[in-house]
């Protein structure tokens, strides 16, 4: 029993040290945000998103590649401009990225395109403050896993949390 615990520990510590480590070292790449319901920022403490480039791989025709690892899983190849900002190239079928170019995984579920989340929480009351917010900022792993550091508004500006 004791051996099961420590092996349970060690996997979960180990998968927490790797996400602060992609926190801290993961190229940071920034999602337009496309248009969302408002009425989102009134429900409640959160903002539901959705992303540009989930439009562009709807468009694209994803269909479960295989190459991001299972179904319902893909990958997108981008471009980064000169401030981060990702732009949809092609949906990634496995050849090989030109220069300037990287890949990003997203998964679809129910018929949506997600990366990392679908919403972003914040404090009560604070909701308006988010209204702003054009851009989802984001800390990528080598590999193309995602994850949501904050939003920002049309100029890139952080959107700071409520002291």
């Amino acid at each position: 029993m004791l051996l099961g615990l420590v092996l349970v520990l060690a996997v979960v510590n180990g998968r927490i040290l790797q996400t602060e480590r992609q926190l801290r070292d993961g190229e940071l790449v920034y999602l337009q945000l496309a248009p969302v319901d408002p009425r989102s920022l009134m429900q409640g403490d959160y903002m539901a998103l959705n992303f540009a480039l989930a439009n562009a791989i709807r468009r694209a025709g994803h269909s479960g590649s295989q190459v991001g690892g299972g179904a319902n899983n893909g990958r997108v190849i981008v471009r980064l401009d000169a401030q981060g900002v990702a732009r949809f190239v092609a949906l990634d079928d496995g050849r090989e990225l030109a220069a300037g170019q990287r890949t990003l995984r997203y998964r679809q579920r129910k018929g949506r395109v997600r990366f990392a989340t679908d919403a972003y929480f914040f404090q009560e009351g604070t909701g308006a403050r988010y209204e702003a917010a054009r851009y989802g900022a984001f800390r990528v792993s080598q590999a193309g896993a995602m994850l949501l550091v904050g939003l920002h508004d049309e100029e890139l500006q952080r959107i700071q949390p409520q002291p």
